[in-house]
């Protein structure tokens, strides 16, 4: 199993496809993806983070930042929740 730490929440999170899961046949989905933003910079988020983005233009830096901002970094083991400060 693979997985990758979230840029904004910090939670590690599974990626599905590694080549683990070619032996151990796991087909569980992923749980984030990287987002290339049309300023050039690449994050790689949770869906939770995602959901977290302006949803009515395309994201920025910025709105990483302040979404980064804006969220209480996860423990480990722990979900995250974001706060609205």
């Amino acid at each position: 199993m693979a997985s990758e730490r979230c840029d904004v929440c910090e939670r590690s999170v599974r990626i599905a496809g590694g080549i683990g899961d070619l032996w151990n046949f796991a087909f569980e989905s992923t749980q984030g993806m990287t987002l290339e933003l049309t300023d050039g910079s690449e994050f790689f988020l949770c869906f939770d983070c995602v959901e977290g983005l302006p949803s009515d233009r395309e994201p920025t830096e910025t709105d990483v930042a302040d979404l980064r901002a804006r969220t209480d970094p996860a423990e480990s083991g722990s979900d995250h929740f974001w706060h609205w400060g």
